[in-house]
């Protein structure tokens, strides 16, 4: 398994762990993946939706009966929709975005992926990223997708974490580090 799945909870992995079997064995995989994604960028852009995920007010009955109406109108159904009234019904509705992590860590380890997350001071070209990219499928002889996040506050370049190691070579931390060593002699 992943570093990432280590970070997740005990519930979400074994949720995920189960949903991403019945997925496979169902030959639904990529379904799921897409319906768990959907899912997510509506809580995403939902602050109610968000509410009644967190809440331990709303009862299990009221979550899936709300759940219902906006999965049916979302256009989520089969495998995914079961899944998340399931869990609401469980009332682990709480924990669903850490399960829809959880899945995609999961997939990935069974795909031979692994995800960078670069930070940069600037958008990345295309070319750039592909140079990247291989670099990192090269010394690691996985299938890498690259994250990249822009942070203007590094000031020159590349932060990049993947799984447990991290390699920093942004302006910010060097200038940081000459400014240590500065103080120590004087």
């Amino acid at each position: 398994m992943t570093d990432n799945v280590s970070l997740i909870s005990g519930v979400a992995l074994r949720y995920a762990s189960a949903l991403l079997d019945l997925a496979e064995e169902q030959g639904k995989t990529a379904e799921v993946e897409k319906g768990l994604d959907q899912f997510e960028a509506l809580i995403n852009e939902s602050a109610d939706l968000g509410r009644l995920i967190k809440s331990p007010v709303y009862s299990a009955d009221a979550q899936t009966k709300a759940l219902d109406i906006i999965l049916e109108k979302a256009g989520i159904s089969g495998l995914t929709a079961n899944f998340v009234k399931l869990v609401a019904q469980n009332r682990r509705l709480f924990a669903v975005p850490g399960m829809i992590a959880a899945f995609r860590s999961l997939l990935a380890a069974k795909r031979g992926e692994a995800t960078a997350e670069v930070t940069s001071v600037a958008e990345l070209s295309a070319e750039h990223t592909a140079a990247l990219q291989e670099a990192l499928n090269a010394s690691t002889g996985k299938n890498v997708k690259i994250a990249v996040k822009v942070d203007p506050s590094i000031l020159g370049g590349l932060i990049v974490k993947l799984g447990s190691k991290m390699i920093d070579t942004s302006l910010r931390t060097k200038l940081n580090s000459l400014k240590f060593a500065m103080k120590e002699v004087g």
